[in-house]
């Protein structure tokens, strides 16, 4: 699947077309993703003994071919294709050719880990 987890997405049907937002879940098995504030369902909950009643508000699943990748370069909705150059593989932007992976410092995660177990 070529969105992400933490990927940039614009909706292009539905209900909240034209919207954007971050991909906070991903299903691999059913080709479908989760966007953050787009596609909220009210789940009511009946009040019990010890509870109250209560609305919840959650992100659901749509599928993966109804978003687009927003390019983090040309801010744009495109197509995204593979390249691999020796044994990485990156998402490259149809459009502007430039990387779609986010770069991240692997040392800040190890930071974080110790200072956890400390």
């Amino acid at each position: 699947m070529k969105i992400k987890i933490s990927d940039n997405v614009l909706l292009i049907v539905g209900k909240d077309r034209g919207k954007s937002g971050k991909v906070i879940r991903v299903d691999q098995k059913r080709k479908k993703i989760a966007v953050e504030k787009l596609n909220l369902i009210t789940k009511h909950i009946k009040k019990t003994k010890t509870s109250k009643g209560d609305k919840v508000r959650y992100e659901t699943f749509f599928d993966v071919s109804n978003a687009m990748i927003l390019c983090p370069h040309c801010s744009k909705p495109a197509r995204v294709e593979y390249k691999t150059e020796g044994k990485t593989k990156s998402r490259i932007c149809k459009l502007c050719k430039e990387s779609v992976d986010q770069k991240f410092d692997s040392s800040a995660i190890k930071s974080k880990k110790t200072k956890k177990q400390s």
